[in-house]
């Protein structure tokens, strides 16, 4: 979904600069335009004391191809501080979401933006209506921030006549972001900026493509990579007949999910750190291993495997044993809390919600998804109107099925990215990468990541460049706001790290 977050104030819209030019003022609402289309707008906050301008554009850059024709409007939203200064010494930012099929909304007004949406401490949703709050944790005093939306999501769209199908798909999509990336750059004059990528979810994906296509192509040169929810791997999140890898991976999640719940025995409750540790740790040799043997596992060892994961995941002995020892991630979210006729939440299995059909295995919602989409899409309808000034009919699509359903993964087996991100570390020998992780995850397990990275066969002096680190929340680590302050303060030190301490 997002596949997969003292004192801020933000100038009042009546002050704000809207500057348009003549063709755009032109352009009418309902329709796309016909070149560039950019609002433009000032504001400021105040970050723990300190007064913060910045310039906010909000609008689509028209994408040709190299016969000059039109292709399609690429939407983003940009914050640049103020007063600009050189470029050489201000780092920017180029931040998406994932999907396939998502729009950066997420990532936006979830934790990178100035404006965020207003949710109490744990991140679970209020009543409407929603609102934009100023953001302590905004990333923007680091560096400067575009947030895109790729082609079919938000209001990024295919030019009349041209198949949006063809920016569908894995290498699809890399070139075309790639391409934004590359013109956005050439008309703002960033070409010499400390560069960083940010992805959420299958956004990582993209961002792993992104560091070696761009590195290969336009030349982009870039400082540091983010990685938030991270799949490189399909493989390590598809559980599946001649497959177990997977729920070898995602049981680590579960028992934190389970801890999470209180679904343990008392001794495990009492050390949460230490009981998800060695939950890895036997995930990762005995079960995996137990896994492997299939019909040569001796009733000792499979009864064995059977306590155990029950001790670890809460869940029943009988269930274990009639499901082979293999615990499929939305089983388990059905399963963890049934004697209370609830069911937990994908993509943060914090969130619970009453089972409408607590007798039958069927499970159709998600709690965690459905709960939040219309907030965010609420809060940002307004934002990008009332505060940015952007004027359209278009409906901003939040999450397209449409992206989704016609998306082209490319060749057969499990899609992979893995070795793009490799390539591009071992081109690049100054490029740093940060993966950020939430326990309660249950769309991409900590532990799926861990394996992937630790497969990557890199020398000891790339691996040190790659920095981890996780927190107790979900698939949108930000919605909890401890986990969003850590993330702002990791996220802070990282880019630090990737910046040369004397610029040109």
């Amino acid at each position: 979904m997002f596949s997969l977050f003292v004192g801020l104030t933000l100038a009042a819209p009546a002050l704000a600069q809207n500057r348009r030019s003549a063709a755009t003022q032109a352009a009418s609402a309902t329709t796309q335009p016909t070149e560039d289309h950019i609002s433009v707008t000032t504001h400021e906050i105040t970050l723990h004391g300190k007064v913060l301008k910045y310039e906010a554009d909000a609008g689509t850059l028209a994408i040709k191809d190299e016969n000059d024709k039109l292709q399609a409007h690429f939407f983003f939203i940009a914050y640049r501080v103020l007063p600009a200064g050189d470029p050489a010494t201000r780092p920017i930012t180029f931040v998406f979401n994932g999907g396939p099929g998502s729009a950066s909304i997420w990532l936006h007004l979830g934790t990178v933006g100035p404006m965020r949406l207003d949710l109490p401490k744990e991140g679970f949703p209020g009543p409407p209506p929603h609102r934009v709050v100023e953001n302590q944790d905004t990333w923007l005093d680091a560096t400067d921030l575009v947030f895109i939306d790729p082609i079919g999501t938000g209001f990024s769209r295919a030019a009349e006549g041209v198949d949006a199908d063809q920016f569908y798909g894995v290498d699809q999509d890399v070139r075309s972001v790639g391409n934004f990336i590359r013109l956005y750059l050439t008309r703002y004059e960033r070409w010499s900026s400390p560069k960083f990528l940010a992805g959420e979810s299958y956004g990582t994906t993209r961002a792993a493509g992104l560091a070696n296509y761009l590195i290969e192509h336009p030349g982009v040169d870039l400082n540091g990579i983010v990685l938030i929810s991270t799949v490189l791997n399909f493989q390590t999140l598809s559980p599946d007949t001649g497959n177990d890898l997977p729920y070898a991976l995602f049981m680590p999640t579960y028992c934190s999910v389970a801890l999470y719940h209180h679904r343990l025995d008392g001794d495990l409750q009492a050390d949460v750190d230490g009981t998800r540790a060695a939950a890895e740790k036997w995930a990762m040799t005995d079960y995996i291993a137990a896994l492997a043997k299939g019909k040569s596992l001796t009733d000792a060892e499979r009864a064995d495997v059977v306590k155990t994961l029950a001790r670890y995941t809460g869940l029943s002995p009988d269930y274990i044993s009639k499901a082979r020892l293999r615990i499929d991630p939305d089983a388990f979210r059905k399963k963890l809390l049934n004697d209370q006729e609830k069911i937990i939440g994908r993509y943060d299995a914090r969130v619970t919600a009453p089972d409408p059909n607590p007798a039958s295995d069927e499970l159709n919602q998600d709690p965690s998804g459905e709960e939040y989409t219309a907030p965010y899409a609420t809060a940002f309808n307004d934002y990008v109107r009332r505060d940015l000034k952007y004027e359209t009919d278009l409906p901003y699509e939040t999450l397209s099925g449409t992206v989704n359903v016609h998306w082209d993964f490319g060749k057969w087996g499990y899609t992979d990215v893995s070795e793009k991100l490799r390539d591009a570390m071992l081109e690049n020998p100054y490029l740093k990468v940060f993966v950020a992780e939430g326990y309660y995850d249950l769309a991409t397990p900590f532990c799926s990541v861990d394996y992937t990275l630790n497969q990557l066969d890199l020398g000891k002096q790339v691996s040190d460049r790659i920095t981890q680190s996780y927190y107790p929340s979900g698939h949108m680590i930000y919605q909890y706001a401890p986990a969003r302050a850590k993330l702002r303060a990791d996220i802070g030190a990282f880019m630090q790290s990737a910046v040369p301490t004397t610029q040109p």
